[in-house]
C-alpha cells in the first residue's frame, strides 16, 4: 500500500469515527469516561498520554541532560527523537541538523527558540536559516519542547520538518561550580547562581568560559565566553522574567578534505587544505516575557532584541575556480533584530462542549549587513556580494481546541504569514528593490482515545518556509550581469500524520507515526556562491518508533527509530538524472540506557546514523556511522559530583558529513568532477568534570 493511499484510507475512518454517535458504545464511552490510573515515570522525557496533540510532539526533561554526555552544546537537541547534530566545520560554527530525511544544512526547516527568542536567522551570511546554538548553557536548561511536522499553529517560518522551544530554569537549588579538563586541550568553566524567591523575584546568573583545540593537526583553539543574567517573578499562572545575555567566540577551522587525500595517504585524517579557514561570532540579547492565566483563558506577551555579529572564512573547492590565489572566501553579517509575540486565550463552549480558542500575533525585522567577498589567508581581495537588507516577517493565526466526546477532542489552526524584503545592492545596483508575499496554512488535529492508556492521532497541515532575501530581490548575477531566476519569498510545504501514544505498559512511553511531507521547492539561496539553485519539488515520508521506558527506579532505557524515505518528487529534475535527494540520512536510531545505584550513576548512549545518497543518481553514497558516548558520575557527599565522560567510546572512525562536489587540490592538478570531500568525527576523547553544589 502506498503511503499516499495509507494516509487516505486514515481520513476515511477518521470521517466515520466523528459520525458515531456519542451513545452508539456504551461500555466503551463508560471505559473511556473512567478515571485513569497514574502511572508515575520518573524518567527523561514527559510525553505521556494526554500531554500532546500529535505523537511526535513531546518535551524533553532538563534532568535527561543532566545525566548523559554531550561533546557539544547543540547535542543537547539531540534529545529529541530522531534529530541528529552534526559538524562540517570549526565548532564555533552552527551545527549541520538532520531530521525526517531532510540535510537541515544549518537550520533550514527546523524552528529553535531559546526563552522564545528565535535561534533561526533569515538572510544569513551563511545560509538561509542558519541556527547556531553555541550560546546555550545545557545545565540551565529546564526542558525541551518539540514539535515535528507543520501542524501547529504556533509555528511558522523554517518549521515545515519541526521546532525546538528551549526553556532556561527560573531559579538552581544551590549555586554551582562546574570544572571541565579533557584531552585535546578542553577546558571548561561555568559558575552559576540565582537568589530570592519565595514571594519575591529570582535572580539567576551565569558565566561560562570553554577552550578547546580538538583533534586536528591544527589546533582549532575554540574559545568562548557567555554570560547570562535573567530575574523573573510570579508563577506559572501569572508570572514575568527579564533576561539578557552576551557571548563571543572565536576559532581555527579544518574544513571539509578530500576522501581521496585520506585513503592514498597523503593527508592526515585530521589535517587541513587551508589553514587559514575559521571564524568568529557574538551576539547580545534582551527579552522580557509577560504572562497571566486563570479560569477564563490566558494572556502572555514577549519582546526581544539582539545585535548579532558572524564572520566566516571558508574554503571547500580550493584551487578550482581560482588557481593563483585558491577558492577561500569570507561571509560577514552584521545585524539588529527586533521582534516579540502576543497571544490572548480564552475558555468557552462550542454546542455545550469544553473548547477553548487562541489568536496570536507574531512580529520580526531583521536589519542586516551582509557581504560575500574572495579572500586569500583571511585577506579580502575581491567584493563578490555587499547587500543592506531590511527583512520584516508578520504572522497571525487562530487555534481551536474543542472536546467533542470523552474520546474525541479536535485542534483546528489557521496561520496567515507574511514577508517583505528590502534589499540595496552596494555591489550592482540594478540588482536592489523590494518583494513581499504571503501565505494562508490551515492546520487539523484529531485525537482519539484514550482508551486502555492509549491515545490515537490524525494530524495534517500545510507550512512554510522563506528564501534568503537577495535571491528573492536579486535580477542579475553580480559577476556577469546576466538575468537569474528569482526565488519566491516563501515555499509551501504539506505534511501529513498519524499515530498513537501509549502507557499501556507501566512505566512505559511508547510513540509510533508514520508520516509524510511534500515541499512545493527545494529553491534556496546559496551563500556560499552568491547564487540561487532552484531545485524541484520533494517528497518525503517514513515511520518513527519511540520509547521511554522506566523500568525502575535506577535504571531507564531510551530506544528510537525512525526510517525515511526521501526523493525529488519528478524523475530527472533540476536538469539531472536520478531523484535522490543529496544528504538525506535514510535511518536514524538511537539507544540510551542509564542507571543509578547508591552515589554511582551511569549513562551509555548509541547513535546510528544511516547512509545516504550524496548525489542525485544515487551513484555516491556517504557509509552509515555508530558511535557511543558514556557518562559515568559519582557523588561525592551531599554537594559535589564527579563525572567522566567518554566519546566515541569504541574509537570507531566515521564522517559527521560527506559531500559530493567537484574540486582543485592545488593548482597544477586537475580538476576532480564528481569527489567526494568529508569532515571526519573525532576519535575516541576523555573529559573529567567536578562539579560543587554550594
Amino acid at each position: 500500500m502506498s503511503i499516499h493511499r495509507f494516509f487516505h484510507n486514515a481520513a476515511i475512518i477518521a470521517a466515520l469515527l466523528l459520525t458515531l454517535p456519542a451513545h452508539a458504545d456504551a461500555d466503551a464511552a463508560a471505559d473511556a469516561a473512567t478515571p485513569l490510573a497514574a502511572v508515575e515515570v520518573q524518567g527523561h522525557y514527559d510525553n505521556s498520554v494526554g500531554t500532546s496533540d500529535a505523537a511526535s510532539q513531546g518535551t524533553v526533561l532538563g534532568r535527561l541532560l543532566e545525566d548523559i554526555a554531550l561533546l557539544r552544546p547543540g547535542e543537547a537537541l539531540e534529545t529529541i527523537p530522531g534529530l541528529v547534530v552534526t559538524q562540517h566545520s570549526g565548532e564555533g560554527k552552527a551545527n549541520q541538523y538532520f531530521l525526517r530525511g531532510y540535510n537541515l544544512d544549518h537550520g533550514t526547516d527546523f524552528a529553535v527558540s531559546v526563552d522564545g527568542v528565535p535561534v533561526n536567522m533569515p538572510t544569513n551570511g551563511h545560509g538561509q536559516g542558519y541556527s547556531d546554538i553555541n550560546f546555550l548553557i545545557p545545565e540551565l536548561i529546564a526542558r525541551i519542547d518539540y514539535r515535528k511536522g507543520p501542524y501547529f499553529a504556533r509555528n511558522g517560518d523554517f518549521a515545515a520538518a519541526g521546532s525546538a522551544d528551549i526553556y532556561y530554569r527560573d531559579s538552581l537549588p544551590r549555586p554551582l561550580l562546574d570544572l571541565s579538563v579533557g584531552e585535546d586541550g578542553y577546558r571548561r568553566a561555568l559558575a552559576a547562581a540565582s537568589f530570592g524567591g519565595d514571594s519575591g523575584p529570582r535572580a539567576l546568573f551565569a558565566i561560562e568560559a570553554m577552550h578547546d583545540d580538538g583533534p586536528w593537526r591544527l589546533p582549532e583553539g575554540m574559545s568562548k565566553l557567555n554570560g547570562l543574567a535573567r530575574v523573573s517573578g510570579g508563577d506559572a499562572q501569572q508570572g514575568w522574567s527579564l533576561a539578557a545575555q552576551a557571548y563571543a567566540a572565536h576559532w581555527r577551522s579544518t574544513d571539509q578534505v578530500p576522501l581521496e587525500l585520506i585513503e592514498s595517504g597523503a593527508l592526515c585524517r585530521y589535517c587541513a587544505l587551508d589553514p587559514s579557514d575559521g571564524g568568529r561570532s557574538a551576539r547580545q540579547i534582551l527579552s522580557g516575557e509577560w504572562h497571566q492565566r486563570d479560569a477564563d483563558g490566558h494572556i502572555q506577551a514577549s519582546a526581544y532584541a539582539e545585535h548579532y555579529r558572524l564572520r566566516l572564512w571558508s574554503n571547500f573547492s580550493f584551487f578550482e575556480s581560482d588557481p593563483l590565489h585558491g577558492d577561500q572566501f569570507s561571509q560577514s553579517d552584521a545585524r539588529n533584530i527586533f521582534g516579540g509575540a502576543f497571544e490572548r486565550g480564552w475558555n468557552h463552549t462550542v454546542y455545550g462542549h469544553e473548547s477553548s480558542s487562541a489568536v496570536g500575533a507574531q512580529l520580526r525585522q531583521d536589519r542586516v549587513h551582509v557581504s560575500l567577498l574572495s579572500t586569500e589567508a583571511r585577506t579580502p581581495f575581491a567584493t563578490l556580494g555587499e547587500d543592506l537588507v531590511s527583512a520584516t516577517q508578520g504572522a497571525v493565526y487562530f487555534e481551536n481546541t474543542t472536546t467533542w466526546t470523552p474520546w474525541l477532542r479536535s485542534v483546528a489552526g489557521l496561520r496567515a504569514d507574511g514577508v517583505r524584503y528590502a534589499a540595496t545592492s552596494r555591489l550592482l545596483p540594478a540588482n536592489s528593490g523590494h518583494r513581499s508575499d504571503q501565505r494562508i496554512s490551515p492546520k487539523l488535529s484529531l485525537i482519539f482515545g484514550p482508551w486502555r492508556d492509549t491515545e490515537f492521532f490524525v494530524n495534517v497541515g500545510n507550512g512554510v518556509h522563506s528564501n534568503d532575501a537577495r535571491g528573492v530581490v536579486h535580477r542579475f548575477d553580480a559577476a556577469t550581469g546576466e538575468p537569474r531566476e528569482r526565488a519566491p519569498a516563501l515555499v509551501g510545504s504539506y505534511g501529513k500524520e498519524i499515530g498513537l501514544r501509549t502507557q499501556i505498559v507501566p512505566g512505559l512511553q511508547s510513540s509510533l507515526s508514520v508520516w509524510s511531507l511534500d515541499s512545493a521547492s527545494e529553491l534556496l539561496y546559496t551563500a556560499d556562491s552568491a547564487g540561487t539553485e532552484p531545485k524541484g519539488a520533494s517528497r518525503r515520508y517514513g515511520v518513527e518508533w519511540n520509547n521511554h521506558y522506566a523500568l525502575a527506579e535506577w535504571l531507564f532505557i531510551d530506544a528510537d527509530f525512525a526510517r525515511t524515505h526521501a526523493r525529488y518528487a519528478d524523475k530527472d529534475a533540476n536538469g539531472e538524472a536520478g531523484n535522490h535527494i543529496p544528504n538525506a540520512v535514510d535511518g536514524v536510531a538511537s539507544l540510551g540506557v542509564g542507571a543509578r545505584s547508591g552515589a554511582w550513576s551511569g549513562d551509555l548512549k548509541w547513535r546510528y546514523i544511516g547512509s545516504y545518497p550524496l548525489n542525485q543518481r544515487g551513484s555516491l553514497r556517504a557509509p552509515a556511522a555508530v558511535t557511543a558516548n558514556l557518562r559515568v558520575q559519582r557523588e561525592l557527599g551531599a554537594h559535589a559530583q564527579l563525572s567522566l565522560d567518554v566519546f566515541n567510546l569504541f574509537d570507531r572512525k566515521f564522517y559527521d558529513i560527506a559531500y559530493a562536489q567537484s574540486y582543485r587540490i592545488a593548482a597544477d592538478a586537475a580538476d576532480v568532477g564528481e569527489g567526494i570531500t568529508l569532515h571526519p568525527g573525532g576519535p575516541r576523547s576523555v573529559r573529567l568534570n567536578l562539579r560543587w553544589n554550594f
